[in-house]
């Protein structure tokens, strides 16, 4: 009984800790640093032989290898997977499973020891699911078809499409090519075909064929003097055909050195005769034709100013003579001076438009500017109305009554003549903009009048002057919209 009051007590009084005393700090201290010069002197041990010697794992494989890369890697992601199963297994079971994907290894990653899995390389190898493609649309795996006819290629390459022009082999495919880029009046397109030709073809097939599309002729002449190949340029010019063609043009410029109208007139009846186009020899007879109409206009015209038979040259005396000047100058000229003559004279601007086949738009707008100049209002709102077949009459403007306005403006037309024609402006912005700009007073309020604008009307009331009749009819206006309001 006593000895086992002596072993409890023993038991009590025991302790594995130790009292402190400044002995067992200095013994520990010592220690401390004994093994703080031990792991140095390892250090430097180590480091000295750190290229010699080669890292081994538990398992015998080099350390950092692409073998331990992966079994260190998923070592560490199973086991943070094994308790993500276990916590979702827990979770509820109406959670959809979610979609696996198929990890890529990089060769860097490999080879730096930095290897990252995904989910499913992880949980299932033997399970693969693929993520749905992302489709192209049908169109444009058209893009590398060959079923392309010459028309779409050309629409293609306009878009800026690529197309393989090496699907057209016969040479009845290629000019239907070439036909249809200069149809489509591309440069780029056309030079890009001809390239195509000339890598293709044979010169003396090319130089047949293109004698007779001058078009092309001229973008391939082009293309050679910018890339610098003189010999093929040479060549081309060298055949009979283009020497020719080359001796035609020439000749036809040596118009310009002649002065006297009546040689140049003779010169050019002579150039009629040569074997050009169809559409070079129109232009040709064209260009005869206005200068035999220049010659007359201004010998009459001459005379009449000379004798002074003409209140019109008295007042408006001529600047320059009429001949060798461009069709719309001639235009302008027979609308300021010969505007009311009858069709069937040569100086009379109708007979000019139906001759040379003038579009409307340019006919109304060189005559609008030439009537405008003269100050002739009435002329310009004769020019400007139409007459159906009904006997109604409307004003009609091909080139559009905002750039009737800004022409009668630039020849001082009163206000009461720009604002009637303002009021025919259909847009209500491009409207109002030219009446507060021209200060077509009338228009702006009649058009805040008919967009019930209230707050407008009373800004433009403090634009016009006070005690005007402009004032007076906004507040006319204004005192009807508030009878309207509470009426």
């Amino acid at each position: 009984m006593s000895r086992a009051r002596a072993d409890e007590e023993e038991y009590w009084h025991s302790s594995k800790f130790r009292a402190f005393t400044f002995d067992d700090e200095d013994d520990e201290l010592s220690q401390l640093k004994e093994s703080k010069r031990a792991v140095n002197s390892l250090r430097d041990i180590v480091d000295d032989d750190d290229d010699d010697l080669e890292r081994v794992s538990w398992s015998g494989e080099p350390v950092g290898s692409i073998s331990w890369s992966i079994k260190e890697t998923a070592s560490g992601s199973t086991s943070s997977l094994d308790s993500r199963d276990s916590s979702l297994q827990k979770g509820s079971s109406s959670y959809a499973a979610l979609p696996k994907q198929v990890s890529s290894y990089s060769l860097s990653s490999l080879f730096k020891g930095e290897l990252y899995l995904s989910l499913s390389a992880l949980t299932d190898t033997g399970v693969k699911t693929y993520a749905p493609e992302l489709r192209r649309p049908k169109a444009e795996y058209k893009d590398y078809s060959s079923d392309w006819s010459p028309k779409d290629t050309v629409r293609r390459m306009q878009r800026g499409k690529v197309c393989s022009l090496e699907r057209f082999r016969s040479l009845q495919d290629k000019l239907v090519l070439l036909d249809e880029a200069v149809a489509g009046h591309d440069g780029n397109v056309i030079t890009a075909v001809l390239i195509f030709l000339k890598r293709t073809l044979r010169r003396e097939i090319l130089f047949r064929e293109l004698e007779l599309r001058q078009v092309a002729l001229c973008h391939l002449i082009h293309f050679l003097r910018e890339t610098g190949e003189q010999k093929f340029l040479l060549d081309l010019l060298r055949t009979d055909s283009f020497f020719s063609l080359f001796v035609q043009l020439s000749q036809y410029r040596e118009h310009l050195n002649i002065q006297d109208a009546e040689k140049r007139r003779e010169f050019l009846k002579g150039c009629i005769g040569l074997p050009f186009s169809a559409e070079d020899t129109s232009h040709i007879q064209d260009h005869y034709t206005l200068l035999e109409r220049q010659i007359i206009i201004e010998a009459n015209d001459r005379h009449l100013e000379m004798a002074g038979q003409s209140e019109l040259f008295r007042k408006y005396p001529r600047k320059a003579s009429i001949l060798n000047m461009p069709l719309v100058t001639t235009l302008f000229y027979s609308c300021f001076y010969h505007y009311t003559e009858a069709e069937g004279t040569f100086s009379s601007p109708t007979n000019l438009k139906k001759t040379f086949k003038i579009p409307d738009k340019q006919y109304v707008l060189t005559a609008l500017a030439a009537r405008a100049k003269l100050r002739a209002w009435g002329d310009v709102d004769a020019l400007l109305t139409t007459k159906n077949w009904l006997g109604y009459t409307k004003k009609k403007a091909p080139i559009g009554f905002h750039r009737v306005v800004e022409i009668l403006q630039r020849n001082n037309a009163p206000v009461q003549v720009l604002q009637e024609y303002v009021r025919l402006v259909e847009d209500v912005d491009t409207r109002l903009n030219l009446a507060t700009k021209y200060k077509c007073h009338d228009v702006v309020i009649e058009t805040y009048r008919d967009l019930k604008d209230r707050i407008q009307l009373i800004a433009y009331k403090c634009k016009v002057e006070r005690g005007s009749a402009e004032e007076e009819k906004i507040n006319s206006i204004l005192n009807n919209m508030v009878r309207n309001t509470f009426s």
